[in-house]
Order: C-alpha cells, then structure tokens, then sequence
C-alpha cells in the first residue's frame, strides 16, 4: 500500500510517499480500506518532533512515522473476537488517540482497536466523515460529556463539562476552526446563546452554523467588549487565555483546549472555574455525533480536499491559517488493493 511517512522531522517537505506492507489486525482490532482522513494540529506537531511539548508528556516515537488519527472508509476485515463489525462496514474514527499521538491514518489501509471506530451514516461521505473524529470529540468532551476518567496531563482538577441550557451564554474563540465551528452547533444543539470570536472573514458562515453574536479579534479585543458570559471554550488556548477570565460572571468556567499558565489564586478570587481535559478516541461518543451528523444537527464544514501523495500541500494550507473547519485528504481506491 501506499502511504505517507516521516523519515525525519521538519517542516511540510519532510513527508514523503512510500510503499509500506499491508497492517495485520491484531486482537480486538480492525483494518478499515482508508477513503479520506483528516487533518489535525497533532499532525504538524508530530512532524516537526513536538517540540513544544514536555518530554514527560511525549510518548515513544520511532520513525519512520505514518502520521495522522482521523480516518474514514470500510472495513476490510476484523481480527476473530471483534463482534461489532464485518468486511463491508463503513466506518470513521479517532484511532489510538492519546496512547499513540499518532494513528498511521496517512495511509491506504490503517488497523485500530474496533472500539476506535464508529458506523459512518449512509447519508455522509468519506471526506465529511473523515473531518469529525478528533474535533467533534474534542467539543463533545469539553462541552456533553467527558465519557472517561483518566487523569488530565495538564491539571490535578478533573473535568466536568457545564450543563448548556437556554440560560447559558458561551463564547467560543477561534470558532471558525475544527473544533470551534463543531462547538458553536452543540452549543446551538443544547439551546445556548453563542458568541463566536473569528476573524471577519468568518463572520456569514459562523451566523449561517447559528452564532447569535459575533466578533471580529481584528477589530476590538473580546476581552473588552464580552462580559457576564457563563463559558469560554478557548480552542486557541496557550498562554493568552488568562485575558478571557475577566469577561465571566462569577461561577463561570473557561476551557482552554490547549491549557496555559493559570494562578489558582486568581481563579478563587474571580469565583470562577479553570479546567481542561485531553480529547480521547470513543467510537460510542463518536456514534452519537455521527447521529447529528446524519440528522443535519450538525455539519462539518471542509476547508479544502487534497490528494493523499499531496500531503504535503494540506500541510502548507494549515501552516497559512485562518482554516474553515477542516482540511480533509482524499485516498484513490485502486482495483488492485495492493
């Protein structure tokens, strides 16, 4: 088969096309024919080494590397105590995420444990199918439901998502992205009044996808125009996420995707909540988004399509920004399998 490799790492042309044997499943998993797969930030971090993240936090990595976690296509065969899925299947998943930062999902056929996967909705394609996994469950655990107790790597605090009702405010920031633009219809879906923080050019399709408010971080910060908001998801995250606290009310609570440096102290004093959790594969979460999907409750948005041996092009796309929703590769079925 072919499929995308890091022989050493860097930037976008570092990724190279190779021929790779065929994976066996082993127990408990299944090798899905890959027809689309998604990108996601993970992807260039683990293509530049994760440079940025604490040695302790990075789990083993031998190159070469068959990047990426999100996959959609049909099942090819399932190892002999997999119950739950057959030959012909279609299928779509997050795939050994976080145990393996990586999933080998560049590639024309992938194995995974069978509870990665999900049945893909006979009314969604591969390319839409492929862009839900990582972000839909990121928004899902951050927002529904966390559906785990494992510890979180960035805090002791154990993450308990806010119940979102009529009465609920949220303010998303960078919610045109991946993750954001799927938060901003859950939101929706749970009857929450939404403010989305985008750039102007986002501004039809985030009010389209039903933000009620939005702003323009070019034109005036969020930080001094929203207050007495009762959650902040923070898909940018990092070290400027602290500003978000002062637009709050008290008992209020920021998720910040991508956690930063935040003062315990502060927090109590503000009466507010900082907590953070680490997206997890579920195929059970990821049927239930599948069901929106499927409904038209929710809809991923593509950024733009490109050929699997053109990887290196969807990383120079996401390496300029301001991506609406998600850049999705496309893999050519060849008659042969081989």
């Amino acid at each position: 088969m072919r499929a995308i490799r890091l022989h050493e790492y860097g930037g976008p042309e570092v990724l190279r096309y190779d021929e790779v044997p065929i994976p066996e499943p082993r127990p408990g998993e299944v090798l899905v024919r890959v027809h689309a797969v998604g990108l996601n930030p993970p992807d260039w971090y683990a293509r530049e080494g994760m440079p940025d993240v604490p040695a302790e936090l990075k789990p083993p990595v031998d190159l070469p590397l068959i990047p990426g976690t999100d996959v959609s296509g049909v099942v090819e065969a399932v190892a002999a105590d997999v119950d739950g899925f057959a030959a012909g299947d279609e299928v779509f998943g997050l795939l050994r995420f976080p145990t393996a930062l990586q999933g080998s999902a560049y590639a024309e056929y992938v194995t995974a444990p069978a509870s990665d996967f999900a049945r893909k909705p006979a009314g969604v394609d591969h390319v839409h199918a492929a862009g839900l996994p990582m972000s839909g469950l990121t928004a899902w655990q951050f927002l529904i439901e966390l559906g785990h107790d494992h510890p979180s790597p960035f805090q002791e605090a154990r993450h308990r998502p806010m119940a979102l009702d009529g009465g609920t405010t949220v303010l998303i920031n960078g919610a045109a992205g991946g993750v954001g633009h799927l938060a901003l219809q859950l939101a929706k879906w749970k009857g929450a009044h939404v403010i989305a923080v985008a750039s102007g050019a986002h501004e039809t399709f985030l009010r389209e996808l039903g933000a009620d408010e939005f702003i323009d971080y070019t034109k005036e910060r969020p930080e001094d125009v929203a207050r007495d908001v009762d959650l902040v998801l923070d898909t940018v995250g990092g070290p400027d996420s602290r500003r978000f606290l002062r637009t709050l009310k008290r008992g209020g609570s920021l998720y910040p995707v991508y956690f930063g440096a935040f003062d315990d102290e502060e927090n109590a004093r503000l009466g507010v909540t900082v907590t953070a959790t680490q997206v997890r594969s579920n195929g059970a979460q990821l049927a239930e988004l599948g069901r929106l999907l499927d409904a038209g409750t929710v809809r991923v948005a593509v950024d733009s399509t490109y050929p699997l041996s053109d990887a290196r092009a969807a990383h120079e796309r996401a390496a300029r920004g301001h991506i609406q929703g998600k850049i999705v590769l496309t893999v050519a079925q060849r008659v042969s399998g081989g």
